[in-house]
């Protein structure tokens, strides 16, 4: 006869998970003693909050567009493509043997654009001729020497004139610009730095970015050589260069150092 009482099974089965329950509690408290030595748990080693400041700084200036280049567009008309074609050839080769006397790179440069034949239609839909246009575009930054070559080309009607900078102006005063900017950068950083109570900064993510200036050309169009009649031969171009604001800009991050 067994001389101690029955237990259910699930009385055993209540037993088996009151012990796994301590034995968890037991060990979690085990992992967050703090070690004689000084280390500590994963709790309560949270690292010191970082005094992060972000700002900005700027640096801009005003310039005058030094590169000018103007469009000039030889254009035909006759029966045949072939025809067309030839008078293109024609035209072209007068204007560029002549632009080509004065070329003086970087002051001035020539180079051909566009070049197109199409057929030209009636009202009927048929074609009837054919109609020719070329491009030849002076460039550089010797404004008063396009003008004046441009003015001499009377055979090639001028379609567009454009502004821009030089790579050579952008590249200098983007330098220089962009010294200035990260200089008032670190004094803003230094006074903030002050103006809390730090010792002083450490840099954190900068960035450095640069503006597309946008300039106000003085535009200078003529769509027919008819409409330079006014003009004396061999005369230049009136031009006139716009200006705009050309702007570096440094945002970015600092750690004040307690």
């Amino acid at each position: 006869m067994n001389r101690f009482p029955s237990r259910s099974a699930g009385h055993v089965r209540h037993l088996s998970a009151l012990a796994l329950s301590l034995a968890a509690a037991a060990g979690g408290a085990q992992a967050q003693v703090v070690s004689p030595q000084g280390g500590c748990g994963p709790s309560a080693c949270a690292p010191a909050p970082r005094q992060v400041v972000s700002l900005a700084a700027s640096a801009t200036e005003e310039l005058t567009q030094d590169l000018l280049i103007i469009t000039l567009q030889a254009e035909k008309e006759g029966s045949r493509a072939a025809e067309v074609q030839a008078g293109l050839k024609q035209l072209m080769e007068g204007a560029l043997q002549e632009a080509r006397q004065a070329v003086q790179p970087p002051g001035l440069s020539v180079r051909t654009g566009s070049y197109s034949v199409q057929p030209r239609y009636s009202p009927q839909g048929k074609v009837n001729g054919w109609v020719g246009q070329a491009q030849l575009i002076l460039e550089g930054t010797d404004t008063a020497r396009i003008a004046q070559v441009a003015g001499k080309l009377n055979q090639l009607n001028v379609v567009n004139v454009s502004y821009g900078l030089s790579r050579a102006l952008r590249e200098q005063r983007e330098s220089a610009l962009t010294s200035q900017a990260i200089a008032r950068f670190r004094q803003r950083a230094e006074q903030i730095a002050k103006d809390f109570g730090a010792r002083g900064y450490v840099l954190g993510e900068v960035s450095v970015s640069s503006t597309e200036p946008g300039f106000e050309g003085r535009p200078y169009m003529l769509q027919a050589r008819a409409a330079k009649a006014s003009f004396e031969a061999d005369s230049a171009l009136p031009i006139e260069p716009g200006k705009g604001v050309l702007s570096i800009a440094v945002n970015g991050q600092v750690v004040l150092t307690p």
